[in-house]
């Protein structure tokens, strides 16, 4: 198969992604999006905000490599203080202290420090699961696992439960914008 190009679409594999989505789709409606809704249903939102608060205040480690790698030293600083700040006083994350604090959240991942050393992006890739990206932006979510301080953790059924929780709390943060997609 060639390589379509729509625009600054660059499509070589649409036939596979577009099988990977529906395969997306069909997990996401028939396992999910349940799961997700049960949770919005069964768990009072200031529990699940501060299930978000915890995993964002973990990603704010990667957040500030990303930060460093981008040359990035203000933003650095913020990060590092957030972290700090949350998990101490926000008890592990579970409270967005730093914010009141005017620590603002960044968002940095290792696919935008790939951009920013100037790798491209690549061609359109559909992941399972995952869903859309670009091969760049694939490889980052590669390093952005690695460098999960929760992948390291020992007991397997804590690294599993965690990565289900936090999968379970992203999508259900998503419902809202179902209707809109």
């Amino acid at each position: 198969m060639s390589s379509v190009s729509y625009g600054q679409i660059n499509d070589p594999w649409q036939r596979t992604n577009e099988q990977i989505f529906h395969f997306n789709d069909y997990f996401d409606n028939l396992l999910v999006k349940p799961v997700a809704s049960t949770y919005n249903t069964l768990v009072p939102r200031i529990a699940r905000q501060g299930v978000g608060n915890f995993f964002s205040n973990i990603n704010d480690i990667n957040v500030f490599v990303n930060d460093l790698l981008q040359l990035k030293f203000d933003a650095a600083l913020s990060d590092s203080g957030r972290f700090l700040i949350n998990s101490t006083v926000g008890v592990v994350g579970i409270m967005d202290v730093a914010s009141g604090w005017g620590l603002e959240k960044h968002e940095e991942d290792f696919g935008q420090t790939l951009g920013f050393w100037g790798v491209n992006t690549g061609p359109y890739v559909t992941l399972p699961v995952f869903g859309a990206s670009n091969v760049r932006d694939s490889f980052g979510l590669v390093l952005d696992t690695l460098f999960n301080p929760i992948q390291y953790h020992d007991e397997d059924s804590l690294r599993l439960t965690l990565f289900v929780v936090e999968e379970i709390d992203s999508r259900s943060r998503l419902l809202a914008l179902d209707e809109l997609i």
